[in-house]
């Protein structure tokens, strides 16, 4: 009982730091066709030249992954670009002085922020058709993001976001 405890408070601060996504589509697009991708010839992805290789090294991963292949005569472009932003910390120490006496109340307090802010990566995944250059499926998926990482956590909480954005594909209809 007492590792159950454990669990579920580790589960509660987990899933405050799950990427979060948000999917759009084409609903007169038939999803079933399409089977072939390609990079977007003028990728502009916002992320640093070792973060993009990584995130391109992910993306063909996963897509080989839910039936896509690479050509070069695709039946779509696949576009992903990037913002960061930071958050400041929600965590905090409060300190209060008080005092009171025959019915006059005084109080003081302040919080002292622990930690540094925290950085946040919003990337949109986008589908778009070659014959009509139309944007046809769109993930904007955002999550928190260790700048400061070793490449190996950096690759994985890449390959966590394009999980996330890609289960969204085929879109239901």
């Amino acid at each position: 009982m007492k590792n159950f405890k454990y669990l579920l408070l580790v589960l509660i601060v987990t899933s405050c730091n799950a990427p979060r996504a948000t999917y759009d589509y084409d609903q007169n697009m038939e999803f079933n066709y399409i089977t072939t991708y390609q990079i977007y010839p003028d990728l502009k992805s916002n992320l640093s030249q070792l973060d993009e290789q990584r995130m391109l090294t992910v993306l063909d991963s996963e897509m080989n992954k839910i039936g896509f292949s690479s050509s070069e005569s695709p039946d779509v472009y696949l576009n992903f670009y990037s913002t960061s932003y930071e958050e400041p910390s929600r965590n905090n120490i409060g300190i209060g002085v008080g005092g009171t006496g025959r019915n006059v109340g005084v109080g003081v307090s302040g919080g002292i922020p622990l930690g540094g802010s925290n950085t946040y990566l919003r990337v949109t995944f986008d589908l778009i058709n070659v014959k009509t250059d139309s944007l046809i499926w769109q993930a904007i998926l955002e999550s928190p993001f260790d700048r400061n990482g070793s490449p190996v956590e950096r690759e994985n909480q890449l390959r966590v976001m394009v999980q996330k954005a890609l289960k969204g594909y085929p879109p239901n209809k």
